[in-house]
């Protein structure tokens, strides 16, 4: 039995990932902080497919100890794919930002996907129909005003995985490596990173996909041989793309 790991999955684009990955026959191990909504999210998969198997992990990947701890875990299971979803984000200009909350986002969009990309590359690198697909952000191609330090991290996401890309094609490897770069999606995104009890995209956002939309994009992603799947910021279509930031690849002797 192989399996597809989900972090981020009890609500937004990783819910509807697992539910996309379900409807393909995948088992999956679905990780997120909120306990009741992953099992929410596992009586939905049994519905729609009873025979997956689902793991489920309660964890905050923004504690650097229980990022390694959660990889432990899941050292019986053969991974063939792995997405790391689970992100935070922080609306404010530099001067202004809540440094608690910047800091916990660093800790999830750099650490832990860094912490978990490398784990994996480090294990399966070589097992063939292996993916680790990051998902970063619209802004990790470009600079927002108010959202400088939550870009950044997705720049870093970005340039990360892509570099990551091109190491494993480099090297000759079997595992794949993609970056998921989602416009405006409705999902508890920007009511988490404004601490507000509620958020409506609907005549707020003037252009936005759903979360089941871009789990569509993620899935035509995961089909392709391109390395990055990005939303048009004009356009709003999805793109499939070569790496996009430039890579200068090492001699080897």
């Amino acid at each position: 039995m192989k399996y597809t790991v989900i972090t981020g999955a009890s609500s937004g684009i990783g819910y509807e990932a697992a539910l996309a990955f379900a409807a393909r026959g995948k088992n999956l191990i679905l990780a997120a902080r909120r306990t009741g909504e992953l099992e929410r999210l596992k009586s939905k998969v049994a519905d729609l497919n009873p025979g997956l198997d689902v793991v489920l992990r309660t964890v905050d990947l923004s504690v650097a100890a229980d990022v390694y701890e959660f990889y432990i875990s899941l050292a019986d299971y053969p991974i063939e794919t792995w997405i790391n979803n689970a992100g935070a984000g922080s609306f404010a200009s530099v001067g202004e930002q809540n440094l608690n909350k910047v800091t916990t986002m660093l800790h999830l969009n750099i650490e832990a996907l860094t912490v978990l990309t490398t784990l994996y590359v480090r294990d399966y690198a070589n097992v063939e129909g292996t993916q680790i697909i990051n998902v970063s952000s619209g802004g990790g191609y470009q600079i927002v005003g108010n959202s400088v330090a939550y870009c950044a991290t997705k720049f870093y996401a970005s340039a990360f995985t892509e570099g990551v890309a091109q190491e494993l094609k480099e090297r000759g490897a079997a595992l794949r490596a993609k970056v998921l770069a989602p416009a405006a999606t409705a999902t508890e995104f920007i009511k988490s990173a404004l601490d507000l009890e509620a958020f409506h995209y609907e005549g707020v956002v003037p252009k936005f996909h759903t979360a089941k939309e871009m789990a569509g994009f993620m899935l035509d992603l995961y089909d392709n041989e391109k390395v990055v799947g990005i939303v048009n910021g004009s356009t709003y279509d999805f793109e499939l793309r070569d790496p996009i930031y430039p890579y200068v690849g090492r001699a080897r002797g």
